[in-house]
């Protein structure tokens, strides 16, 4: 599934443009990643949060144009819209909601197809490649994002079939899970701070780019270490998928003791990505939906948790 070459439509999520001469400056003290570290060939996972470190949304972030494009879930764009308006009253910045404009591929193994648009992908996570009006930004090993005009759409569509079977978004969905890659849903707006997804962990959260939004909750739970919930991948063997936001439980404590945040059909089972006590996933012992619920098993993450190396972001 995940692991063969296809591409989809990335329907799940819209665009949100902030644009204008202030554009950066304003978004640097509002995000948590660093938009100093944006260029024509570098994107970044990114979040924005409450003044109590709370994430609002959770997106993936480039330049384009005269300003940046943020893909986020498509329930959250318009309330992210809302509240981010409100600090751009004295900025030069126009924020406006661009989902109309772009239309968005998930291309799994898909190099050769990428190579036959003119776009030849680096390697590296986060990297960005561009020809005539297309994007492309690889998220992760054999994973990229596809980036076009909307009036494009079908056009690319179809030069993508040539070579690729179209698939679904449960496989991509699959390939994020695999990848470690938690995301803001609706059901868990304002319930995470960046550190429970391990945002810091994929490049999401910078901790040498000063002041913005929540980030003294943020980096006092960095230096202070003080830590005890965190995202986990795990399996789950059951026929229906559970719905971001679900609780897990644990007998053993008798309550719950975390969410799930994105889930999706593998070959035999469920795979979901869920945050979870520390100390409740060492025990193992984790059901879902209530104490009877259920068991979820522990998978491996494909990316260490090094706090030494995520500070110097």
């Amino acid at each position: 599934m995940a692991d063969s070459a296809f591409f989809c439509t990335l329907s799940h999520e819209g665009v949100l443009a902030v644009r204008g001469a202030d554009a950066g400056k304003f978004l640097q003290g509002q995000l948590t990643c660093n938009l100093n570290y944006l260029s024509d060939t570098q994107a970044s996972l990114g979040a924005r949060c409450t003044q109590k470190g709370r994430m609002q949304s959770s997106f993936r972030i480039l330049l384009q144009g005269d300003g940046v494009l943020m893909a986020m879930a498509s329930e959250l764009l318009e309330p992210q819209l809302a509240d981010l308006k409100k600090y751009a009253v004295f900025s030069k910045s126009k924020l406006t909601d661009e989902s109309a404009a772009w239309v968005r591929f998930g291309v799994g193994q898909g190099d050769a197809a990428l190579s036959n648009l003119g776009l030849e992908l680096p390697a590296e996570t986060d990297s960005v490649v561009r020809h005539d009006d297309l994007i492309a930004i690889r998220v992760s090993p054999e994973r990229a994002e596809l980036w076009a005009p909307a009036d494009q759409a079908d056009i690319i569509k179809s030069k993508l079939a040539t070579s690729l079977t179209e698939g679904t978004l449960n496989q991509w969905l699959l390939g994020q899970i695999r990848a470690g890659i938690g995301q803001v849903m609706p059901a868990t707006r304002e319930l995470f701070i960046p550190q429970m997804l391990n945002l810091q962990a994929v490049g999401g959260v910078s901790f040498k780019k000063g002041c913005y939004t929540g980030q003294e909750i943020v980096a006092r739970m960095q230096y202070l270490g003080k830590l005890k919930r965190r995202l986990y991948r795990l399996t789950l063997d059951a026929s229906q998928l559970p719905e971001p936001g679900t609780p897990l439980f644990s007998p053993t404590h008798g309550s719950s003791i975390g969410e799930v945040v994105i889930a999706a059909n593998a070959e035999q089972n469920i795979e979901l990505l869920a945050v979870l006590q520390a100390e409740a996933a060492e025990a193992g012992d984790i059901h879902l939906g209530s104490l009877e619920g259920p068991a979820l098993h522990l998978l491996d993450l494909p990316y260490p948790l090094d706090r030494d190396r995520e500070i110097q972001r």
